[in-house]
Parts: structure tokens; C-alpha cells; sequence
């Protein structure tokens, strides 16, 4: 068999495992018959035109096993999607380096980007195997189970969930916590996973598949509120109300970030900027909360409406009511020490499939399902890169609870991928004694 060297590239946002995926390519492909150097894009795409390559057919092993539990894209990440003229740039790279072999490391984007190199280089009757291997915190790819990356974000939105739920016992309150998840509320979902007693928070938690008004959100936050004292949220980044709205993709939600937005604008001096643009990037994606104006907006209308309803002090005026928000933000992507054990060997196990499959003829992504029975065990399978390509999977309706709550259904699909939580303790247990 005569060797052809493999370009192997990340994409997209980071995750804790996304260098799990590429140390498996790396030590499968060193084993290999069919593939000749192994090298490295820098940023993706953007290193193949550039002709930006590291040789990683010598990394020392124990150099590499660092590399595999260090989170964020070792080889540098992009953004970019290419248009004709890239690809086009991107076969010259291929055939001046003898390119027959691109593993790309990413998300539904990623898919997509791989889908057009690969149709491209068909039709320039250039032979190249493409396989996508997948990556999201997301957890939002079809076809997929679960995706590399979700179990570690999971599992530290979980436990910061379970850290400033104890805070909010401690010093009562209401709470907004703002979690990523654009189109798709698998992150936000995790929260649940860090209850232990009865009361714990989240109390609500809201996801971009069940739209909510400001109205409704109010009226959970008192009830809630007045049960229990306090009140701990989980809003998605993504979440909606259930107005239509038109836009350059057609129908769509209105998002609470665009009413963050108009809030804030109403409230501007003239001549006052705050970086209120919520338009879509090259793939279609906004920044929703990378300001912290949704979740400013969220505690904000919760104080301006619910403030005004407390019981009167000794003073006769209503009691302060003490409203906090924060936004999760980039930590959840790559936080060091947050790694998931299931979610390091699964992205492992992708990337050295990717490259076992590219023995043969085909193309595709990387995809995991569930073997059926009670102990969590998973196969791998390649499925064509259109099914995973540019749309996204919802979390299924069924698993929504009343539209502020998750469902059992769903911590029993997630446990597996996050593993064991910290152990935490209670007075509140001598009362179960």
C-alpha cells in the first residue's frame, strides 16, 4: 500500500477533551500502514492554506499523554468557514503535501466544513478520505448519543450548580445563573445532576426548547420564592419567549438576549455604545451572553417586579430582595480539572477510530450510540457527513418538565458521561436519623 501523509486540524470552540481526539489520532495513524506523516494544522483550516503544519509523527509519548489531559485545541482553533476559493486553497496544501487523509476535529459546523472539502475534492477527482470527529460541549449533533466534550462541561456546570446552591442556602437569595447552549439546552440541563436534598437548586431551570415569558418566568420565580426563601436559576444562554421573529434564516423565537438588548438601548445616553450587536458570525451563531446582559437583565427584571411585592419592613417599606447573576461563560469549555473520565476515553476512542476507518474507502463522522442493558456501554459507527452537518438535535420535548424543570429520564442519560460528583454533607441529614 502505498502511504499518503494525514492532515488532522481542530475547529470551533474548545473543550476539555477536544486533544483526547487528537492524541488518538496521532498514536492510531503512527501505527498505521496506509499513512505516511501525520501533520498538525494550526488553526484548522487556516493552517492548511497557510501551509502552517506541525510533524507529529515524533511527539514523545509522555509528551503526548500531557497533551491528551490539557483542555483547549493544542493545535489552535478557527472560526472560519471556507467559501469555493478556500477549498480550492485548501487542495493546493493537499497536493503539494501529499495529503490523501483529513481528520477535522469540531462540531455540526466542522461537519459541514468537511462535508464541502469532501464533495469539492470528488469533483476535482482528487482522492481524499475526509472524517469528521466530533466535538460540542453542545451536545447537539444528530445521529450522535452524546458528544466528546459535553460529559467535562457537564460535569463543572454540575458541580459550580452545587457550589452556589449551598451559597444560596447560606445567604438567601434568588440567583441567575446564565449557561451556554445557543440552540440546544443539553448544558443547561446538567444543572439538575447537582442536587442532593430536597430544595436544592436549580429550582428552574430554563432551556432554549421551551420558549417562556417574562410574565411566567416572574410568576415560577415567586412561587419558588416563597416556598422556599430563596430561589436558584439556570437559564440557557439560548432561552426564548414564544413571540415569533423574522431574520435572514427565516421564522425563529425571539430570544430573551434580544430583549436584554433593547432593554439596555432604551436605557443608553445619547451617544452611548455598549456593544448591543446580536447579528449572526460567518456560521450563523450570536454572542448571547458573553456580555453578561442577560443575565443582568433576567436578575433586573426580577428585582424591578418582584422587589416591590415583599413583605414591609419595621420601616413599612418593602424588604430588600436580594437578586445575583452570573455567567458561566468560557470556563465551562476548558476548565482545568473538570475532566470527565468516560468523556477523556470516548474522545480518545473517536479519534482512533477515525483513523481505522480511513483503511477503507469511505468518509464520515465518528459517532457513538448506547448498547442496550443497565451498564453504560457505547459502540462506535461512521455515519455520513450530511447527517451530522449545519443543523442541530434539540433536547427532546419529553424530557422538559412543566417548562422549568428536567426529567429523571434525563439525569439517567446523563450521569454516565459526567461520572461521580463531589461529596457533600448536611445537617439536615440528623433530621432523616
Amino acid at each position: 500500500m502505498t502511504k499518503r501523509n494525514a492532515v488532522v486540524g481542530q475547529s470551533g470552540g474548545p473543550t476539555a477533551v477536544i486533544n483526547q481526539s487528537l492524541v488518538g489520532v496521532i498514536e492510531e495513524a503512527r501505527k498505521s500502514a496506509h499513512i505516511g506523516d501525520i501533520l498538525g494544522a494550526r488553526h484548522g483550516v487556516r493552517g492548511i492554506v497557510k501551509n502552517d503544519f506541525i510533524r507529529l509523527n515524533d511527539v514523545p509519548d509522555e509528551l503526548l499523554e500531557r497533551i491528551a489531559m490539557t483542555p483547549a485545541a493544542a493545535l489552535g482553533s478557527t472560526r472560519d468557514k471556507p467559501d469555493q476559493e478556500y477549498c480550492r486553497r485548501i487542495f493546493e496544501s493537499f497536493q503539494k503535501n501529499n495529503v490523501g487523509y483529513f481528520f477535522y476535529i469540531g462540531g455540526n459546523d466542522s461537519a459541514d466544513t468537511a462535508r464541502i472539502v469532501n464533495e469539492l475534492a470528488r469533483q476535482a477527482g482528487y482522492e481524499l478520505r475526509v472524517f469528521h470527529i466530533p466535538k460540542t460541549i453542545d451536545n447537539d449533533l444528530r445521529v450522535h448519543d452524546h458528544c466528546p466534550g459535553y460529559g467535562s462541561a457537564a460535569r463543572y456546570v454540575a458541580c459550580a450548580i452545587m457550589g452556589d446552591n449551598l451559597d444560596n442556602r447560606s445567604l438567601p437569595g434568588i440567583k441567575v445563573d446564565v449557561i451556554m447552549g445557543r440552540n440546544a439546552g443539553w448544558l443547561t440541563a446538567a444543572s439538575v445532576l447537582g442536587r442532593k436534598y430536597e430544595g436544592d437548586g436549580p429550582h428552574l431551570v430554563y432551556v432554549p426548547e421551551s420558549p417562556v415569558t417574562p410574565d411566567r418566568l416572574l410568576a415560577d420565580v415567586d412561587a419558588v420564592y416563597r416556598k422556599y426563601g430563596r430561589c436558584l436559576i439556570a437559564a440557557s444562554e439560548g432561552m426564548c419567549t414564544p413571540k415569533k421573529v423574522m431574520d435572514k434564516r427565516g421564522e425563529r423565537y425571539q430570544l430573551w438576549a434580544e430583549l436584554a438588548a433593547e432593554d439596555m438601548a432604551a436605557r443608553l445616553k445619547p451617544g452611548e455604545d455598549k456593544n448591543l450587536d446580536l447579528e449572526p458570525d460567518d456560521h450563523g451563531n450570536r454572542q448571547l451572553s458573553g456580555s453578561g446582559m442577560l443575565g443582568d437583565f433576567i436578575a433586573g427584571l426580577i428585582k424591578r417586579e418582584l422587589g416591590p411585592k415583599q413583605p414591609l419592613d419595621d420601616k413599612g417599606k418593602p424588604r430588600k430582595l436580594r437578586v445575583r447573576a452570573d455567567t458561566f461563560g468560557y470556563p465551562q469549555r476548558s476548565f482545568v480539572g473538570c475532566m470527565s473520565k468516560v468523556d477523556a476515553k470516548e474522545a480518545r476512542l473517536v479519534g482512533q477510530m477515525a483513523v481505522r476507518y480511513s483503511a477503507d474507502n469511505v468518509d464520515g463522522s465518528v459517532a457513538m450510540r448506547r448498547l442496550p442493558g443497565k451498564r453504560y456501554r457505547i459502540e462506535t459507527f461512521l455515519t455520513p457527513l450530511e447527517t451530522v452537518a449545519r443543523d442541530t438535535r434539540d433536547l427532546p420535548a419529553e424530557w422538559i418538565v412543566n417548562g422549568n424543570d428536567i426529567s429523571q429520564a434525563f439525569i439517567d442519560y446523563a450521569r454516565p458521561l459526567v461520572g461521580p460528583l463531589p461529596e457533600i454533607g448536611s445537617f439536615d441529614e440528623l433530621k432523616q436519623a
